[in-house]
């Protein structure tokens, strides 16, 4: 669903979002290639492992230690240069440390939660600066110091005629059950905390900015949303499953560089 590093039906965008990030090699979208990643990865080898209705934690792990599956990497294709994942230590807990300069890659997770019973989504993270070419109004802005991404399995019949044939076009070619909706909840800069918009290559990847500008750059920000809210809010419709779940960094676009720290996060009823 999102662009950068996921794909999502029904983003036919000359970009590199995670929504679609296609069906066609010149559609790299960003929030298209978000979704696609999780495709990806569970339809490469035959029969994918049943999904987790909770995300694995960084903090039970070690740092250094491999990242807790079902975190995968996800690369993007045309994307020269990718981030860097690790498990660090930060004040005694293991964090998950993204290094992203003039990058752009994701982790995703696969997941399998009802927004009515569990739709509050919880994590901390940290950033080391800014970026000041971050604005979703333009596909040149489309870099972030900090992305969370919620990929969510929205009807397909409910979908435009052109997305649903993208849509079919895109399980046929990678034989996977794609996202058809996201939310990128985002640190940006160019817009303020709680402006929403679609991505600049896709509608069906929205926009939330969460964090903004250099105010609280350095410090760790606690961050509670109510996903299906929030899928209410942009999407003006009830928030379907959950499916997946992928964070990042994103400078590619600017040329920019940051590091990011993200804690664990969680699903929780109200």
């Amino acid at each position: 669903m999102p662009t950068k590093g996921f794909a999502v039906a029904g983003a036919p965008r000359h970009g590199k979002d995670p929504m679609y990030a296609c069906l066609m090699p010149q559609f790299r979208l960003r929030v298209v290639l978000l979704a696609l990643g999780i495709g990806l990865t569970t339809g490469a080898t035959g029969a994918a492992p049943s999904p987790l209705r909770q995300v694995s934690p960084f903090s039970d792990a070690a740092p250094g230690a491999t990242i807790p599956e079902p975190w995968q990497r996800q690369s993007l294709p045309g994307v020269e240069r990718q981030n860097t994942f690790e498990l660090v230590a930060d004040a005694g807990r293991t964090v998950l440390e993204v290094r992203s300069d003039a990058a752009a890659s994701t982790l995703t997770h696969a997941l399998a939660v009802e927004p009515a019973q569990a739709p509050l989504l919880t994590w901390r993270w940290k950033v080391s600066r800014a970026l000041k070419g971050s604005d979703f109004s333009r596909k040149s802005g489309d870099d972030y110091a900090a992305r969370v991404y919620v990929l969510f399995d929205y009807p397909v019949e409910k979908l435009s005629l052109g997305d649903r044939v993208k849509m079919s076009l895109g399980r046929t070619l990678y034989g996977a059950e794609l996202p058809t909706a996201a939310i990128a909840y985002v640190w940006g800069t160019a817009q303020k905390v709680g402006d929403t918009g679609p991505n600049p290559y896709t509608d069906r990847v929205q926009m939330i900015v969460v964090d903004s500008g250099a105010g609280q750059v350095g410090q760790w920000r606690e961050i509670e949303r109510d996903v299906a809210a929030d899928f209410r809010a942009v999407f003006g419709v009830e928030a379907p499953r959950v499916v997946g779940i992928a964070v990042s960094a994103d400078t590619d676009n600017t040329g920019e560089a940051v590091v990011t720290r993200f804690g664990d996060l969680r699903f929780l009823p109200r």
